[in-house]
């Protein structure tokens, strides 16, 4: 296709359209779904079937399959529009330079930057997390669904946040199988009991959140060869000292 260049850029704009709709017509939600997701599929098809280098499309599908579905599913317990509308933009510009840097990396790969898909995947996946997880909780507060339905939920989605981080960091994936199931499993422990805390969702949701990260770091670290002393400190201190704010300055319910 001769104008795959622009493809990042109609493809955010389409699907921004898409979520200003659900935004005024919310009963449209599996629609705008099913749309939103169809949309990314057949512009990464397309750039992969131009491509000559990685054909396997579900590793590029995953994260903003998840991240688009995610805000979608977060913003209907929102109440501020325009923290709806900073949502919606943010998943826009996001999708677009994830797009960006797919097309340079499949297409043109003498123009793509080192490292782009690693650290735009580690943002990506550490909001899709946060929003993932606060949903979930929000799901469990507002209508008191059973636990361990969404907790089974929540489970294979971040096998998939974490296997999508594995794969981005080049990490062959009979190496990281087990990381990412002992990954899963302590984030799994984590999230249960944290589901019974007087916090609200979003709390509740930042806490798992800031658990992952520090989890996913250290496994990527170890599985690239470059885990030290000082990066453990390092990443504990920060997790710590954040949870602490966040604990300290939470929202009891």
């Amino acid at each position: 296709m001769k104008y795959n260049y622009l493809l990042p850029l109609f493809t955010s704009l389409i699907v921004f359209i898409l979520l200003e709709t659900f935004s005024s017509y919310p009963k449209l939600i599996y629609i705008i779904l099913i749309l939103i997701n169809s949309i990314i599929f057949f512009t990464l098809w397309q750039l992969i079937k131009a491509s000559k280098t990685d054909k396997q499309w579900w590793n590029f599908l995953i994260l903003p399959a998840l991240m688009s579905s995610m805000v979608i599913a977060y913003s209907i317990f929102l109440d501020n529009k325009i923290l709806i509308q900073l949502l919606f933009i943010a998943n826009t510009v996001f999708l677009y330079f994830y797009l960006r840097c797919i097309y340079h990396y499949l297409i043109h790969p003498q123009s793509y930057k080192t490292f782009s898909i690693e650290n735009i995947s580690s943002y990506g996946n550490l909001l899709t997390f946060f929003l993932l997880a606060s949903t979930i909780y929000g799901l469990q507060s507002f209508l008191n669904l059973p636990i361990w339905i969404l907790e089974i939920v929540m489970l294979i989605i971040i096998f998939l946040i974490i296997y999508q981080s594995i794969w981005a960091n080049k990490i062959d994936f009979k190496k990281g199988l087990p990381y990412i199931l002992v990954c899963c499993l302590i984030l799994f422990e984590l999230s249960w009991p944290i589901s019974f805390l007087p916090f609200n969702y979003n709390i509740a949701g930042l806490i798992l959140t800031i658990d992952y990260y520090i989890l996913i770091s250290l496994t990527k670290e170890h599985l690239l060869n470059k885990l030290n002393k000082k990066t453990i400190k390092i990443y504990l201190i920060v997790g710590l000292i954040s949870l602490f704010l966040i604990l300290l300055t939470a929202q009891w319910i």
